[in-house]
């Protein structure tokens, strides 16, 4: 998650990025019809600079999500399956002998892209996962000694079935927090899914998704939402928010520094894509439960007794006062 000092954004700035927000939405919705929230969702984490945890049966359309962000951006996707036999070699790449030349050469692994699907992240060993999870934080792949960049904009979307938990290695907390969001993309309506299943649908269709930017205008666009404005009463709504999540008996985790540094970053772009340049409770609100419930850990008798994290955030966002305009 990258922030970039500077003058803050304009009017006009953000003007065009609702536009573009709009426009990357529409583009992606025509192959996954009916998932509008789960769109801005990832878009959100995109322009934040973070990534993104799906955790969800198959057939949703994961894979299409992340083709189709990827071809509105008019960037570069690949997709990992991860099995208990990758290596982390097979994600970010190995160096190999060129007996033409007789130099050894980096051979880039499929993290070398703007969007990255890694498939049932959950089914790789931890010295895979961890493989994945540092090129996320570092965004650098470093190889007998030698750097080498991702590309900008990069955007990791992991998944995760919830149902199937055989052969699976369970993510550790720390690597949780990696994640900026998590969410679900869920099966559609019915309307939306008699759309997808009638003959002739364009649903599904990645190789028809509208290009609507460049990467780099996007890469420019994410750097300079980082000085949309939130103000210091926003600031300690978010730090009291913490708080009540490290201090509530059902936690024996609460909400990192980490989480909450990725709550104000994203507000910030939700609030530009809502055409504000100012941050205001209603974003930090809506998006406490993608960012933050993932990284919180409940007490056994708390799962005993029901509770989700959900719940918990749900009451704490109750029980702490929301900052007032100013008179």
């Amino acid at each position: 998650m990258t922030t970039t000092a500077g003058p803050a954004v304009g009017e006009q700035e953000i003007a065009a990025f609702r536009t573009l927000h709009s426009q990357v939405g529409d583009a992606v919705e025509a192959a996954l019809r009916g998932k509008r929230p789960v769109v801005d969702l990832v878009l959100t984490a995109l322009f934040a600079g973070g990534h993104v945890l799906l955790e969800d049966v198959p057939g949703t359309g994961k894979t299409t999500l992340a083709r189709a962000v990827a071809g509105a951006l008019g960037g570069v996707s690949r997709r990992v399956q991860f099995t208990p036999d990758l290596l982390p070699s097979d994600v970010t790449g190995t160096s190999v002998y060129d007996p033409r030349s007789g130099e050894v050469r980096f051979r880039p692994g499929p993290v070398f892209a703007n969007v990255v699907l890694a498939d049932e992240i959950n089914r790789a060993a931890a010295k895979t996962q961890s493989a994945l999870l540092e090129v996320m934080e570092e965004r650098t792949v470093t190889v007998d000694g030698v750097g080498h960049s991702v590309p900008n904009p990069f955007l990791v979307v992991a998944t995760q079935n919830p149902i199937d938990l055989d052969g699976t290695y369970r993510l550790p907390e720390a690597q949780l927090d990696r994640f900026m969001l998590r969410t679900a993309i869920g099966y559609p309506d019915l309307e939306h899914e008699m759309d997808v299943l009638r003959p002739g649908s364009g649903a599904g269709a990645v190789a028809a998704v509208r290009t609507v930017t460049d990467p780099a205008r996007v890469a420019t666009v994410a750097a300079r939402l980082g000085t949309v404005h939130v103000a210091d009463p926003i600031l300690r709504y978010v730090t009291e928010l913490g708080a009540a999540t490290r201090s509530d008996s059902r936690l024996r985790l609460g909400a990192s520094t980490r989480g909450l540094r990725s709550l104000v970053r994203c507000a910030q772009v939700h609030a530009a894509a809502q055409g504000r340049h100012f941050a205001v409770p209603s974003d930090v609100q809506g998006l406490l439960a993608p960012v933050l419930a993932h990284r919180l850990v409940l007490t056994r008798e708390a799962q005993l007794a029901g509770a989700t994290t959900a719940d918990v955030l749900t009451e704490v966002v109750a029980s702490v006062e929301v900052p007032r305009p100013a008179p």
